[in-house]
């Protein structure tokens, strides 16, 4: 591994003062996971694959889910190579009954599920006019992001009750501390939605043992992050990431957020009118991405093809 530019230094720094904190101690984690089974979903790439290695080395018994077995499989042998145990499992969130057995499957072989990361998630930036020739785009957005998460927490939760034992951190996103943002409506509203079940949830379980974390990530360097200007912004590398994931499994924090969520949440809210009239302007004068505009063209296309009734 190459070592650091000064760029990437100047950017590590920066992401320390904005937050969220992050776990360094290898030892820490360990003391806290080894031996503890750990589930991760959309653990295929970024965020994801970094959390199930560090897990790993951490000495936990890693579950990683996500839609691309051979992906899984290949992080699965990377895992293995360096002495750690980790299991795959192929599910797509958004398939409610693939969520249940899923669910069955990792408790019929495993046990039980200690940590559950709810980290599989689809991003979407997209004008409503554009997603009105593409019903799909809210199929997947409520399926990924809320309905199979939440499916997946209800499978589990009766196992954590029953040994009184269980952490769930929740991977949202700290836009929905930010004001609305046109052609973002989809992706907050779930997420906001998940977050705000999730929250619920907690407080009848924690009497029974029972925790949560939620993670209001900021800016992550992975490539669900396509829009240019957003990628050029400071963020967490996905090894970063993963280490302020390690800290709401070893401190069990209710909350990790970066510091300037928590204002901007009020700020939000105090000045809602005026920032969505600035918001709306902006959006007006602005142009759709290139990739929505192709899968509108896509989308248009195929409908034109299909025979009238």
């Amino acid at each position: 591994m190459s070592a650091p530019t000064t760029l990437q230094r100047a950017e590590e720094l920066l992401m320390e003062v904005v937050g969220p904190r992050r776990l360094k101690s290898l030892d820490k984690l360990s003391a806290e996971v080894r031996g503890k089974v750990a589930l991760v979903t959309g653990a295929s790439f970024g965020q994801g694959e970094a959390t199930a290695k560090l897990l790993a080395r951490a000495g936990a018994v890693v579950v990683i889910a996500a839609r691309t077995k051979e992906r899984l499989d290949e992080i699965v042998a990377e895992i293995q190579e360096q002495g750690g145990q980790a299991h795959a499992y192929q599910v797509d969130m958004g398939d409610l009954r693939a969520v249940d057995q899923f669910a069955a499957d990792v408790l019929a072989d495993h046990g039980h599920v200690d940590y559950l990361v709810h980290n599989a998630g689809k991003s979407l930036r997209r004008s409503i006019y554009l997603s009105c020739e593409r019903p799909k785009d809210m199929d997947a957005m409520v399926g990924v992001n809320f309905l199979g998460p939440m499916r997946l927490t209800m499978a589990l939760l009766p196992s954590m009750r029953e040994r009184r034992s269980g952490h769930i951190v929740n991977i949202c996103t700290a836009g929905v501390l930010f004001p609305v943002a046109p052609r973002w409506g989809f992706y907050q509203a779930c997420k906001a939605g998940f977050d705000v079940w999730l929250r619920s949830v907690a407080m009848e379980t924690r009497a029974d043992g029972i925790g949560l974390s939620t993670v209001y990530a900021g800016h992550l360097k992975t490539r669900m992050v396509a829009t240019g200007w957003v990628h050029m912004t400071p963020g967490h590398t996905p090894e970063q990431a993963a280490q302020v994931i390690a800290r709401s499994l070893v401190s069990k924090p209710r909350i990790q957020a970066p510091y300037i969520g928590r204002p901007s949440e009020i700020a939000a809210a105090i000045f809602r009118t005026p920032l969505e009239m600035w918001l709306g302007f902006v959006n007006k004068h602005t142009k759709e991405t290139e990739a929505s505009i192709r899968a509108f063209e896509a989308a248009k296309a195929k409908l034109s093809e299909q025979p009238a009734r």
